[in-house]
Parts: C-alpha cells; sequence; structure tokens
C-alpha cells in the first residue's frame, strides 16, 4: 500500500456540530467531495457547503426513525474495500460503489444521556450502531482510509492534508485508527456499564472500562516509571474535573493524594461548619472542624506539623484570605477546595509553584459507584465503600455511656478513619485529630504511633500533656484482642469506636469497662488497603 493516500471524498456524519461548518467549507475548499446524512447535510447546506446525501449513494431513504441510513453495502464498501485489490475494485465498479476516503463521525451523545439521568428508553434510543460500524470499517481499512471521531482531530487533518497536498500519510491514519477503536471501546463500555447498572448486575460476566487522557504526566511515582491520567467521563466534583488556577502539571502522586485529600473533606458537610483535611502519601496527617476556616486549618496543621510540609489542603468551603494566608506560611504542594475567593487567589499568586484546584462542590461520599484495583493477570472490582454512621446506629456496649461531646468525636473519628490505611487508629479531640496511625500490619502498632506523634507535637506546642488524655479514639476494624484498646487507654483516650464482631469482644469490653472507657460499636468495618 502506499505511504500517501490522496482524499477525494468524505462522508461526514455527526451528532456533535462543533466545528462541521469549518470543517466542511475547508474540505470542499480543497475539493474533496462531501457525503452526508440528517442534521448533518442540513447544517452545511445552509451553510453553502454542495453535499451528496447518503441516501442518493444507496438508493435507500433513512427509515425507523434514522436507525437505518448507513447500514448498507454502497457505504461500507467503500470504507473496507483494498484499493490496491483487483477484486476489491471490480465489485466496487459493478455494484456502484463509491471510494470514501475519509470518515468524519462522533457517536451519539449516549454518555450525556445517561449523565443526565434519563430513563431507560431515552437511553436506549441513544445507543449508536451505524456510527460504531463505519468507524470500526474505516479503521480497519486505515492503510487507504481517514476515520476522524474527535473534533480535536479537525485541525491536525487539515494540517496533514495541505502538508501531502491533499494526501494523508499512512502513520497518520494509523494514529486515527487507535483513537476511533479507542473510541468505540470506550462507547461499548459506557453502554455495557450503563445496562449493568440499570439491570442491577453486582458481577456481570464481563467488564469494561475506558478512559480519555486528561494528560501525560512526567513519570508516575517513581521517575523511571512513564505515566499518564485518564478521565472516566463521570461529573463527581474531585481533581478530575477540577479547574487548575495556578501552579505547575499535577504529578501521579500529586494527583493520587489530592483525590485522597478532597475525598476525606467531603465527608464534612458545610451546612455542620468548616472543615479540612491535610494529607501526606495518601494518609491524613490532619483533619479538623473549627468556627472559621482559618481555624479548622490550624488545627488540622497542628495535629502533625512536620508531615503537614509538603502535604495537600483539602477544604470543604470556599478559600477566603485569611486561611490562604495560613496555608502559605509552609510549603504547601496542592490546595483543593468548592471555590476560592479573589482575595485568596491573589495571595497563592505569590507563590508560583503553588496548585490551587477548585470543584465547584463537594463530592458526594454516600453516591454509589465502583472501585477498581488492578492485581497480577486481572482486576479486582467492589462497591465504593460509601457507609456512613449516625448516632442511632451506635450500640454502647460498656457500663459508662460516652457524652454528647463524647459522642460528636467518636463520629469526627469515624469518618477520618474511614480514609486512612489499614490498620487505622484515630485520635480525635474537640473535633480535630491529635494521632493518626497508619498502614501498620499490627493495630496495637497504629495505636503507638499515633500515640507517639501526640507526645511529640505537644512538644513541639508546649503543651503540658499530649491532647490524646481526654479523646475519643476510632479503630477501623474490631480489636482482636484487649492490648490494642489498652494501648489507646495507655495514651489517655477515654472513649472508643470500633466496629465489633471479634471472637474476643466480651474480653475487650471487660478490659474497657476496667479502664473506664466508654465504647461504641459501629458493626461496620472501614478497611483500607
Amino acid at each position: 500500500m502506499p505511504d500517501l493516500h490522496p482524499v477525494a471524498r468524505a462522508l461526514i456524519s455527526v451528532s456533535d456540530k462543533t466545528g462541521l461548518i469549518e470543517l466542511g467549507q475547508a474540505l470542499a475548499a480543497r475539493g474533496i467531495e462531501i457525503l452526508s446524512t440528517g442534521g448533518s447535510a442540513k447544517a452545511l447546506r445552509e451553510a453553502g457547503v454542495a453535499v451528496t446525501d447518503v441516501a442518493e449513494v444507496t438508493e435507500f431513504p433513512e427509515m425507523m426513525d434514522g436507525r437505518v441510513k448507513t447500514l448498507h453495502p454502497r457505504i461500507h464498501g467503500g470504507l473496507l474495500a483494498l484499493r490496491d485489490n483487483a477484486e476489491h475494485r471490480g465489485a466496487m465498479k459493478g455494484h456502484g460503489i463509491p471510494e470514501i476516503d475519509l470518515l468524519v463521525v462522533n457517536l451519539y451523545p449516549f454518555e450525556e444521556t445517561v449523565a443526565k439521568g434519563a430513563d431507560y428508553e431515552t437511553c436506549i434510543e441513544n445507543i449508536d450502531i451505524g456510527g460504531p460500524a463505519m468507524i470500526r470499517a474505516a479503521a480497519k481499512n486505515h492503510g487507504f482510509v481517514n476515520v476522524v471521531v474527535d473534533v480535536a482531530d479537525y485541525d491536525a487533518l487539515l494540517a496533514e492534508l495541505d502538508a501531502h497536498d491533499g494526501a494523508t500519510s499512512y502513520a497518520f491514519r494509523q494514529n486515527l485508527a487507535l483513537t476511533a477503536y479507542a473510541r468505540t471501546a470506550a462507547y461499548d463500555a459506557a453502554v455495557s456499564g450503563w445496562m449493568a447498572g440499570a439491570l442491577k448486575a453486582a458481577a456481570p460476566r464481563r467488564r469494561a472500562f475506558a478512559g480519555e487522557l486528561a494528560q501525560t504526566l512526567r513519570y508516575g511515582e517513581n521517575p523511571h516509571q512513564s505515566a499518564a491520567f485518564y478521565r472516566d467521563g463521570s461529573a463527581r466534583p474531585g481533581v478530575a474535573t477540577a479547574e487548575q488556577h495556578q501552579g505547575k502539571e499535577l504529578s501521579y502522586n500529586n494527583i493520587n493524594d489530592t483525590d485522597a485529600a478532597f475525598e476525606l473533606v467531603s465527608e464534612f458537610l458545610p451546612a455542620d461548619g468548616p472543615a479540612c483535611a491535610i494529607i501526606k502519601h495518601a494518609n491524613p496527617c490532619g483533619v479538623a472542624k473549627g468556627a472559621t476556616l482559618k481555624e479548622a486549618y490550624q488545627k488540622a496543621f497542628d495535629c502533625d506539623r512536620t508531615s503537614a510540609f509538603g502535604g495537600i489542603v483539602a477544604l470543604n468551603m470556599v478559600l477566603d484570605a485569611e486561611t490562604a494566608e495560613a496555608i502559605t506560611e509552609i510549603f504547601t504542594e496542592v490546595v483543593i477546595a468548592p471555590g476560592a475567593d479573589d482575595a485568596a487567589k491573589e495571595i497563592f499568586a505569590r507563590k508560583k509553584n503553588l496548585r490551587l484546584l477548585t470543584t465547584g462542590a463537594l463530592a458526594d461520599t454516600a453516591e454509589p459507584g465502583l472501585a477498581y484495583r488492578q492485581v497480577s493477570g486481572g482486576i479486582l472490582v467492589q462497591d465504593k465503600d460509601n457507609g456512613r454512621i449516625t448516632r442511632d446506629d451506635l450500640k454502647v456496649v460498656t457500663k459508662r455511656k460516652p457524652t454528647d461531646d463524647e459522642l460528636a468525636d467518636l463520629l469526627f473519628a469515624w469518618k477520618v478513619a474511614k480514609h486512612v490505611k489499614s490498620n487505622a487508629i484515630v485520635y480525635v479531640k474537640d473535633g480535630a485529630t491529635v494521632g493518626v496511625g497508619a498502614g501498620q500490619m499490627s493495630r496495637v502498632d497504629s495505636a503507638l504511633i499515633a500515640a507517639k506523634k501526640a507526645e511529640r507535637m505537644a512538644e513541639a506546642l508546649e503543651l503540658s500533656a499530649p491532647l490524646t488524655k481526654g479523646s475519643a479514639v476510632a479503630s477501623d476494624a474490631f480489636f482482636p484482642f484487649a492490648d490494642g484498646l489498652l494501648e489507646a487507654a495507655a495514651a489517655g483516650a477515654s472513649t472508643v469506636i470500633q466496629p465489633g464482631g471479634s471472637m474476643r469482644d466480651d474480653e475487650v469490653i471487660a478490659a474497657a469497662d476496667a479502664a473506664g472507657l466508654a465504647m461504641v460499636f459501629t458493626g461496620m468495618r472501614h478497611f483500607r488497603h
């Protein structure tokens, strides 16, 4: 096959009309004949671009509400015929099949229809059939045929035609085909994923996953790893949909940590007051509520000032100037919030490497969804951990009942523990974490590490005693033995929240009673591996 192949005829059939007129005019100016369908043909004609209806080629009208219009041998033959194959050329001549050298198609807006909450029948009608069929045919025959599925590629197509006097190169057509197959795969993934949800199929026989490139990254977790960031197309507020106002591009680790920070702070609704989470290596080093956003930030920072350096700050409200000034007192990688006022943006502008992201809203942490994790040879799929606990769900299992203030701290600690790597121990006092133990193989070690961090911060802040004294402590899973509970009691915790369910619950409850602790069971675990 030749490297360069001329474009004499194009077929255009698009749902998204962005750039359609400009493209049609540019192709016509280059002497390229244009075939088209329905709304695309109408729009081009109204703009003065000469168009031949596909129905004139097929000698069949569009029918069945547009379900059938391009599914015809004179269309698919023109896309699939090998131009250097004598038999194919003979078939084209014998059956009046015109060569189609360029296909421009973007598909029915199925994903957008689903995102709008359309009913089942409307979603079904927005599943494109002819478009994917033509795309796959043209992509298969990329030795001769160009297939464009993204508006973003219109300019590149025209530049290629200019560079080669109305022809395109084989490498260019190959890359178009790569994009085309990825698009149809993503489209089918969206349809199959939607149907699995609509039919409440928790574990369908096959699952398809797809994403659209958001950015290539300088490297992955480490400099020797290449990486890229893909969006899944959902509208969930967060790092993937946020607007970046300043600072250099996010790195792989920045994206991962910023996601963790924003998901955690989204547990705290603005109606319940300002909240802040500071994250390092996907674990919180401080989380707090306050009377003001600045106070919430300061209380979160005071949990572990050492780890907060170079961390990610997430806020549950619009960033104000006072809080922005406080944040800029130390090196911070990223700040993410629902919004930021002009004064805060002006303050951050002085720190050119500080990234500021705004999301427009908090994430709905109760919203159902799926979480994926790659393992060797496969992918683990589970429901997102959207479990929530209220006061009414708690079961007091000790002789002493927690006070109202203790209950508030227990529920706060429980929300934070959900976002801490297991084994997780979280101490909270007065609506702020005062010690966090994360990711240890032993729950006892997590309790010890969290308490030790609290001791160090007490020394740094010149406090008379660590803030774990009189604190609430959360454990993301049950205490298998009383030893972890006793370490928390030794650190000064006065009340405990844990799932319960251990074979030795009675032993643990007895130890809590002996230590004068109040303890509640949630009946829910929050492992985070």
